[in-house]
């Protein structure tokens, strides 16, 4: 997606589209986990992300996701240091997403119900292995579709809810399998404030998703050269 914003305009849409995706994504978990459920949660998710891809897009991209930022840089499609910016907005807004929701639970009257801040962890679904395997592929396909729909201009006006779609998709099948991290700065700014398992198990949700970021960059021109080689032998 094309980006119209100013240096410092890109790295702010960042930094408050991070934020809101925690606050709003993480938040439906910690506070209507016991209502909504894992469907509600992955709900919460796609439909923010959807929302945001037209309302920052075209400022910075709307990436709000490092792994998305890597498999833009790996692509060609962002500088080094855009990068850098992104990813130290997109961390940043992770975390104050997450201190507002603690806020809410020390001195709002609000209850966790996760018991740990939203915070993602492995124990209790698959065993290490299985979550890193998991993260890879979950995140795979999410940077997959964005820099799919994102790189075609005939699918621009429907690139929020492809994205968002995928988000939602991804945390449906992810949440009983990893606890679906698939950001690692949504994975950082609640396990901040979890306590528990959630600060020791945090490196499996920042370099599973990056992996799988780094991945899809790599996998998606190999399988777009293939569609250009058909079509100009249908020609």
């Amino acid at each position: 997606m094309a980006t119209r914003g100013g240096l410092c305009g890109k790295y702010v849409a960042e930094f408050v589209g991070t934020l809101l995706l925690v606050f709003f994504g993480v938040g439906s978990a910690v506070f209507g986990l016991d209502t909504v459920g894992a469907l509600g949660v992955a709900l919460a998710f796609g439909l923010t992300l959807l929302v945001l891809v037209y309302a920052i897009g075209p400022v910075s991209g709307c990436h709000i996701n490092p792994a998305v930022t890597l498999g833009a840089l790996v692509a060609r499609r962002i500088s080094v240091t855009d990068a850098v910016g992104y990813w130290v907005g997109q961390v940043a807004g992770g975390i104050v997403g997450a201190a507002l929701l603690w806020g809410l639970v020390q001195w709002g009257g609000a209850t966790d119900q996760t018991k740990a801040m939203g915070a993602n962890a492995y124990a209790g679904t698959a065993n290490v292995g299985g979550a890193l395997v998991a993260e890879i592929v979950l995140t795979f396909l999410l940077v997959f579709v964005v820099l799919a729909v994102t790189g075609r201009t005939e699918h621009s006006a429907l690139a929020g809810v492809a994205i968002g779609g995928a988000l939602a998709a991804v945390h449906l099948a992810g949440i009983p399998l990893s606890s679906s991290g698939v950001n690692p700065a949504r994975s950082i700014g609640p396990a901040l404030f979890a306590g528990g398992d959630g600060l020791p198990q945090v490196w499996l949700y920042i370099v599973a998703p990056l992996v799988g970021g780094a991945l899809a960059a790599v996998v998606l021109p190999l399988l777009e050269a293939r569609r250009a080689t058909r079509k100009a032998a249908r020609r």
